[in-house]
């Protein structure tokens, strides 16, 4: 595919290996219990404050390809985190450097406040009252929600519920971000605000997401994946305007 090797010359000129690459994913497989092949030989690399959009059709294997950065399924190949790579004995440290944000808020929004929901990342890594009270207040503020301290979180909307949990990881600092579908489920206004959020934040980002739009406007890069494949990577714009492109992959901008 042209728009691969392009994408790939690109990378050397402004990524050159020197700079360091923060995610790096090199020949990576998963198969389902069922036998099916979720993810077929992924190779993806992320470099610091970068932010790229993952985008496929149902099924493609964004989900999956998200799940086994961080290690919760674990197929075949080699992926790094700073280094590290993605095994047992180093994903206490990768999980705190890699925050993954759910498409389902609820799934992270679990304890009664948000104070507390943010809060349980920095408690478990055993820190002090004080230090916890800081870094809750530190991933408030970045979600402008530092009013919500004392709410109860399962009375917000839906996309007060998906800053909050967005604050739940950012209260661990994390160098990436993973998001699934951040999108989905938000009336315009919370969309509009989610989109805004995350333009500000200086993490590398990967997010899995169908909203085209949105990718138009927040990232530079994009990477399309169909049957675990990755079918093309480069310049959103360029693979936007291969109108061919997106709809052999089941994809159209509004």
């Amino acid at each position: 595919m042209p728009i691969i090797h392009k994408r790939k010359e690109k990378e050397k000129e402004l990524f050159p290996e020197a700079d360091g690459t923060i995610l790096r994913m090199k020949q990576v497989y998963y198969s389902y219990p069922s036998g099916q092949e979720a993810l077929q030989g992924i190779s993806l690399n992320l470099t610091p404050k970068e932010k790229v959009a993952l985008v496929g059709p149902n099924g493609s294997g964004k989900s999956t390809l998200l799940l086994n950065i961080i290690g919760i399924l674990r197929g075949e190949g080699d992926i790094q985190v700073s280094g590290l790579d993605v095994i047992d004995k180093n994903l206490p440290t990768i999980r705190a450097k890699v925050g993954f944000v759910f498409q389902n808020p609820e799934d992270q929004l679990f304890s009664p406040t948000v104070y507390e929901d943010v809060a349980f990342g920095p408690l478990y890594m055993g820190l002090s009252e004080e230090q916890v009270h800081q870094k809750v207040e530190y991933a408030l503020d970045l979600v402008h929600m530092s009013d919500y301290s004392a709410r109860l979180s399962y009375h917000l909307s839906a996309g007060e519920k998906k800053q909050i949990a967005i604050a739940t990881v950012l209260s661990m600092e994390p160098d990436v971000l993973l998001l699934d579908e951040p999108t989905a489920g938000l009336d315009p206004r919370s969309r509009r605000n989610l989109i805004n959020l995350l333009k500000e934040l200086p993490q590398s980002m990967l997010v899995a997401t169908h909203d085209l739009l949105m990718v138009r406007e927040l990232f530079q890069r994009m990477v399309i994946l169909d049957r675990g494949k990755i079918v093309a990577d480069g310049q959103t714009e360029e693979i936007l305007q291969n109108e061919e492109l997106l709809q052999a992959h089941g994809l159209e901008l509004p």
